[in-house]
């Protein structure tokens, strides 16, 4: 029963961190509305965030099934980019609790630089 319900437990996290569909992006040009990998340079932290499947697991003021961007810009400093872009490439664990951050090896780390510029910045 217990294996039961860490497996279902499992299969929602798998889901809820899964990449968003449907979502919003801003448009580069007049003439696309996708966002090509060139192009995201133009984009944001927070709008690159929106991008992928981090709301999922994190949101700005309240902890979810990861810490809230508060908390983590209350931990962690501006010398800790490197460390912290890093984790968002290869995904990582320990730091919160048990569960794992997923890897998202498809984010430059021009633009995993520029997310946690943006989470640092929610700071109180």
């Amino acid at each position: 029963m217990k294996k039961l319900l860490l497996t279902g437990m499992m299969g929602l996290l798998i889901l809820s961190c899964s990449k968003k569909e449907n979502t919003e992006v801003p448009e580069v040009s007049s003439e696309t509305a996708a966002v090509s990998e060139p192009a995201k340079a133009n984009l944001s932290g927070d709008q690159i965030i929106e991008t992928l499947d981090c709301s999922g697991c994190h949101s700005v003021n309240e902890r979810m099934i990861g810490p809230s961007y508060k908390e983590i810009a209350e931990k962690y400093s501006e010398k800790d980019i490197e460390l912290l872009a890093s984790k968002i490439i290869e995904g990582g664990s320990g730091v919160w609790g048990g569960v794992p951050m997923a890897a998202h090896p498809q984010v430059s780390k021009e633009d995993a630089k520029k997310m946690v510029e943006y989470i640092l910045s929610q700071k109180k």
